[in-house]
C-alpha cells in the first residue's frame, strides 16, 4: 500500500488506515524500530505477556525428580 508523508512541523508522518491498526494490534503508543532500510512499527508488548501460557509443569517435575531426598527423619544441627 502506498501512503503520502504529510509535513508535520519539521517531520514528516503518515495516516495508517483503521482496519491496518486493528489488524496489527497498534494502539496510542508503538515501538519504532529501522532494521537495515526499513522502518518497522511493532505494538507494544506487556513485559512478560505470554508467560504463563508458555510455562510447562511437567518440565519442571522432572527437574524436581532428578533433586535426591533427604535420607532420614533426624532434625538439623543449626
Amino acid at each position: 500500500m502506498r501512503v503520502n508523508l504529510i509535513k508535520v512541523g519539521n517531520s514528516r508522518g503518515i495516516i495508517i488506515p483503521a482496519p491496518l491498526l486493528a489488524s496489527c494490534e497498534l494502539g496510542d503508543t508503538v515501538d519504532l524500530q529501522i532494521d537495515g532500510k526499513k522502518l518497522v512499527i511493532e505494538a507494544i508488548r506487556q513485559p512478560r505477556e505470554g508467560w504463563f501460557e508458555a510455562y510447562d509443569a511437567a518440565a519442571d517435575a522432572s527437574l524436581l525428580e532428578a533433586i535426591p531426598m533427604d535420607e532420614g527423619d533426624e532434625e538439623w544441627t543449626w
